[in-house]
């Protein structure tokens, strides 16, 4: 739920569109709240793109308070950020984010979904965990279905903590990412699903991240808010 107000969102849209227009090389979305995605409108370079915070697996119908597909379609939004880790913890489920991919690929939009652990442990169990969430979809989605879907891994403790994990964890996690869908359907499908790191990232650890830890990119949270830091990102991932 940020930034808090109209006036703030399209100041800072305005801003990142500035940033973006001078970079090249790059995929650049944003993702407001829903009710700002009106100001985020209008002529935009053709690498900055719109996307939604998530969205609901019903096209339409009776379902008070969500948001389908159709109706973010009308705001040009073409990216959808699925299972994110604050949702997961409001009660979605691998099924539940399984739908919603499904639904997304349906109306042509590209499904970013986020996976990851709650906490570490020393004997690798988390890997577990992840591996669940990717077969999960994996299990439902043809080859060609999931190479039109962003994996965003974000270990959840390091979220909006400080904690940052390293360059060899977020390389070793890419790793494990890459076997589990070779695994589900072969080399030339699994190196097709861009993977993306979220948890923390800052513009003092992003390049480091991005040219260490194999990931193609980042889910960008609270630096994405001071539209100086998030330049400085989106300039560290810049061919």
């Amino acid at each position: 739920m940020n930034p808090a107000t109209k006036v703030e969102a399209k100041t800072l849209y305005q801003a990142v569109k500035k940033t973006v227009s001078k970079q090249t090389g790059v995929q650049v979305v944003v993702a407001p709240p829903f009710p700002f995605l009106g100001e985020c409108g209008g002529v935009r370079p053709a690498h900055l793109a719109l996307g939604a915070q998530t969205l609901s697996s019903a096209d339409g119908g009776a379902f008070t308070g969500e948001v389908s597909a159709r109706q973010l379609e009308s705001y040009d939004v073409t990216y959808v950020i699925i299972g994110h880790s604050e949702r997961r913890a409001m009660g979605e489920t691998d099924a539940d984010v399984l739908a919603k991919v499904q639904t997304a690929l349906k109306r042509k939009l590209t499904a970013v979904v986020c996976i990851g652990e709650l906490t570490r442990d020393n004997d690798g169990q988390f890997y577990s965990v992840v591996g669940q969430q990717i077969r999960t979809l994996t299990s439902a989605l043809s080859g060609a279905e999931m190479k039109k879907v962003v994996l965003a891994y974000e270990p959840i403790w390091a979220i909006g903590t400080g904690k940052t994990a390293t360059v060899d964890d977020v390389k070793e996690m890419q790793l494990f990412i890459h076997s589990v869908l070779t695994k589900a359907y072969d080399r030339a499908v699994a190196s097709k699903v861009t993977i993306l790191y979220g948890g923390s990232v800052k513009p003092n650890n992003a390049m480091e991240l991005y040219q260490g830890g194999g990931m193609q990119g980042f889910l960008v949270g609270g630096a994405s808010l001071d539209p100086v830091d998030f330049g400085m990102i989106i300039k560290s991932v810049t061919n």
